[in-house]
């Protein structure tokens, strides 16, 4: 039975899906009997795990190879989803990043999503969702030293309403999810800075990751049919 619920699936590609929120994304689509693929750049044993787990597939992929980025989404097929997660964070004094530093961070939080969509779109059933995972830091930038970062995101904003209006005739759906602090390795609940970013919040506390998910999850349903070229905010009052 469980076999005849897959095959009845959407199928579904998340690059960057082997941890926090990303991990979040990949169980709760399965969970819902999707064929899920998802990309890892280095925890290989923990993406392995996952796939066991969920019955999905693991790809190594570094999304900064636009080569290798384009592959990967054509060899996924005909999708119903693409979940861009991917990206890096760069943080201090812009006067002493490295312009290297930048410069990557710009390719995988920008570039690589804007390419991933576009090669999406070549094969994506009528009616798919393309979902960028971007930041409320797109909207408020309330410290220092993370200007590049708030720029990247801030970016997906205008790509999201451009392929909406680009893929807008196929019904294929384009908008950017954007988590405030939420609980990953990356930023976690109780790191040093949480009292600070809690001091921001409407409701003081980090999000779980399964809580972006599941607005991730909705914007990729029928439900959602209609919401395009916007950016969704869950982020506790974080930005407002």
């Amino acid at each position: 039975m469980h076999s005849d619920k897959k095959s009845s699936g959407r199928q579904v590609l998340v690059l960057g899906g082997s941890r926090g929120i990303g991990e979040a994304i990949v169980r709760r689509f399965a969970e819902n009997g999707d064929n899920v693929v998802f990309t890892y750049a280095h925890s290989q044993e923990k993406a392995n795990a996952i796939a066991a787990e969920t019955q999905s597939q693991a790809v190594k992929l570094d999304v900064s190879d636009r080569a290798a980025l384009a592959n990967a989404v054509a060899e996924a097929g005909e999708l119903d989803v693409l979940v861009f997660n991917a990206g890096l964070l760069a943080a201090g004094d812009p006067l002493d990043i490295p312009a290297e530093e930048i410069e990557r961070l710009f390719t995988v939080n920008i570039h690589a999503p804007y390419f991933a969509a576009v090669e999406a779109a070549r094969r994506m059933h009528a009616g798919g969702r393309i979902i960028i995972i971007g930041s409320v830091n797109a909207d408020r930038m309330p410290m220092e030293g993370l200007s590049a970062y708030s720029t990247s995101k801030a970016a997906l904003q205008g790509m999201v309403k451009g392929l909406a209006r680009d893929f807008g005739d196929r019904a294929i759906t384009v908008n950017v999810v954007q988590p405030g602090p939420t609980d990953t390795d990356m930023n976690p609940a109780d790191g040093p800075l949480h009292e600070t970013m809690h001091g921001f919040m409407a409701i003081k506390r980090h999000a779980h990751a399964g809580e972006v998910a599941g607005m991730v999850f909705w914007v990729a349903s029928q439900e959602a049919a209609m919401v395009t070229g916007t950016a969704l905010t869950i982020d506790g009052g974080f930005g407002a």
